[in-house]
C-alpha cells in the first residue's frame, strides 16, 4: 500500500504561537491600560487582541498551506513512482500518454496504463480503479507491479489477465486485513470487498495484429487517416467482484497497419460533461485532432487534452487517462524486441 507520513511540526510551528499567546497574556496582567474601564482602555485591549488573533490565524493559514504543498508534492512523486513516464517509441510503435486527476488536492488518480515490448509482442495495459486519490494509487501500484513481470513471463496473454486478477485479490485482502486487523481474514462487508477494476488488455503482434481482452473497460478508438471507428467485442466483467471465467477467448480485432493509431481511453473521458450536461464527443475531438494530415501521438494528446478542458471548463469530475499507439513502423517492415530489423524479414 501506498502511505505518506505525516511530518513533524517544526520548532517555529510551536514556537510562534506560543509567542503570540505569551503577548496576550502579558498584556492582560502586566500592562496598566489593560486594568482600566474606559473606552479608550478596551479600544486599545480589543486592537491588542484583535491583532494577536489576526496573526495566529495567518500562521496557522500559511502553516495549512505549506502542509498541502508538501502532500501534493508527496502525492506526485509517489504517482511518477508508480505510473512512470512512457518512452516515445516501443519496438516500432510510438507512443504518447497522460493522465488527469479530478483530485485536485492530492493530485493523483486511479487510471492506470503501461506499454512494454516483449517476445510475444508490444503488450498495452488499461485500467480503470474504483474512486480515485489515494486510496487508489495503492491498487494501481499492486496491478501494474503484476502486469510488468506476467506480461514477459506469460506467453498467453489470457494467462497475463489471470495473474492481474490474483494480484488484485490479493492486494483487497491485505488492504482489508489492514484496516480491519481484528477481523483476521478480509472482512466481506468492508467496502474494499466491493471495489473494482476495469482493464483493458492489448496485444500488437510484429506484423500489426490486434488482440485484446476486456474486463468492462471502454474499447479504444481505431484512428486511420481521418477515418475514427471504436474496435467492438463482448467484454468480460470488471476484475474484483466476479471470478473470471474458466475459459478465456481473446478476441482477435483485425490489424494496425503502418500509420494507423489506436486512442486507448478511461471512461473519464466519454463521460465528461459542459456546464449544460452533454457529454464529452471524443470520436469528433479525434478527428478534429487528426485533420488530414498525418500527426504524431502527442500531437493527438495535447488537442484532446485542450478540447476536453475547453468542454468541462477546465473542472473534469472524473479522473481521465488517454493512451495513443501509433503504428510507425515502415510497410513491409517487421520487427523484434528491441526494435531491430532482422533480414531478410518482409510481410
Amino acid at each position: 500500500m501506498i502511505r505518506i507520513k505525516a511530518r513533524a511540526p517544526t520548532g517555529r510551528a510551536i514556537v510562534l504561537p506560543t509567542v503570540w499567546g505569551a503577548v496576550a497574556v502579558g498584556y492582560k496582567f502586566g500592562c496598566p491600560l489593560a486594568q482600566q474601564d474606559g473606552l479608550g482602555a478596551r479600544i486599545a485591549t480589543s486592537a491588542v487582541f484583535f491583532a494577536v488573533g489576526t496573526g495566529l490565524v495567518c500562521h496557522v493559514r500559511r502553516t495549512l498551506l505549506r502542509e498541502l504543498r508538501l502532500a501534493r508534492r508527496a502525492a506526485r512523486a509517489a504517482q511518477n513512482v508508480v505510473l512512470r513516464p512512457l518512452p516515445p517509441r516501443l519496438d516500432g510503435i510510438d507512443v504518447a500518454a497522460a493522465q488527469l486527476s479530478a483530485d485536485r488536492g492530492a493530485s493523483v488518480g486511479g487510471d492506470l496504463y503501461e506499454v512494454i515490448a516483449t517476445e510475444h509482442g508490444v503488450r498495452v495495459v488499461m485500467g480503470d480503479v474504483r474512486g480515485h486519490g489515494l486510496a487508489a494509487l495503492g491498487t494501481v501500484a499492486a496491478l501494474l507491479g503484476s502486469f510488468r513481470e506476467a506480461a514477459h513471463d506469460e506467453p498467453e496473454l489470457g494467462r497475463v489477465l489471470r495473474r492481474l486478477d490474483r494480484a488484485l485479490a490479493r492486494h483487497l485482502r491485505e488492504r482489508a486485513r489492514a484496516e480491519h486487523p481484528a477481523n483476521g481474514a478480509a472482512d466481506l462487508g468492508n467496502p474494499v470487498a466491493e471495489e473494482f477494476v476495469t482493464v483493458l488488455l492489448l496485444e500488437i503482434g510484429r506484423d500489426g495484429g490486434l488482440r485484446a481482452l476486456n474486463c468492462g473497460h471502454p474499447w479504444p478508438y481505431l484512428v486511420s487517416g481521418a477515418r475514427v471507428e471504436p474496435l467492438a467485442g463482448d467484454p468480460l466483467p470488471p476484475l474484483g467482484p466476479f471470478p473470471l471465467p474458466a475459459e478465456l477467448e481473446v478476441l482477435s480485432c483485425g490489424r494496425l497497419h503502418p500509420g494507423e493509431s489506436l486512442v486507448l481511453f478511461t471512461d473519464g473521458a466519454e463521460d465528461a460533461r459542459d456546464p449544460h450536461g452533454r457529454f464529452f464527443p471524443l470520436p469528433a475531438a479525434l478527428r478534429d485532432a487528426v485533420g488530414e494530415q498525418p500527426v504524431s501521438p502527442q500531437t493527438v494528446l495535447r488537442t484532446l487534452f485542450r478540447a476536453l478542458l475547453h468542454h468541462t471548463a477546465g473542472r473534469p469530475t472524473d479522473d481521465v487517462a488517454v493512451l495513443v499507439l501509433r503504428n510507425g513502423r515502415a510497410r513491409g517492415e517487421l520487427s523484434c524486441p528491441g526494435g531491430a530489423r532482422p533480414a531478410g524479414t518482409h510481410r
